[in-house]
């Protein structure tokens, strides 16, 4: 059974930066993009930044510039780094993996639990 597994977040005053991680457990034949999005109170589900298996990647505008999102294939892992973090963007992030549980198989997305960043002084 794959799994999302995110860690990171937490509290955080405004300016400062913070580091998600995603990996995805369990046994998995090929994964193709990645990405992280984010839900804050009231509000829809949105993308903040996606990653192709090429290393493409692709951000919200409202956090160009100020967030990088990156991935070590070996390790089924990707990372979201946060700086210059602003009081908007509290939310809870997950992170998103498209793979193949198997050869042959279609594409399932994987979603992580969520995790809170929350930005205040």
């Amino acid at each position: 059974q794959v799994q999302a597994v995110e860690s990171g977040g937490g509290l955080v005053q405004p300016g400062g930066s913070l580091r998600l991680s995603c990996a995805a457990s369990g046994l998995i034949f090929s994964i193709n993009a990645m990405g992280w999005y984010r839900q804050a109170p009231g509000k829809q589900r949105e993308l903040v930044a996606t990653i192709t298996s090429a290393g493409s990647t692709n951000y919200a505008d409202s956090v160009k510039g100020r967030f990088t999102i990156s991935r070590d294939n070996a390790e089924h892992t990707v990372y979201l780094q946060m700086n210059s973090l602003k009081p908007e963007d509290t939310a809870v992030y997950y992170c998103a993996i498209t793979g193949r549980p198997g050869p042959g198989l279609r594409t399932v997305d994987y979603w992580g639990r969520g995790a809170q960043v929350t930005v205040s002084s």
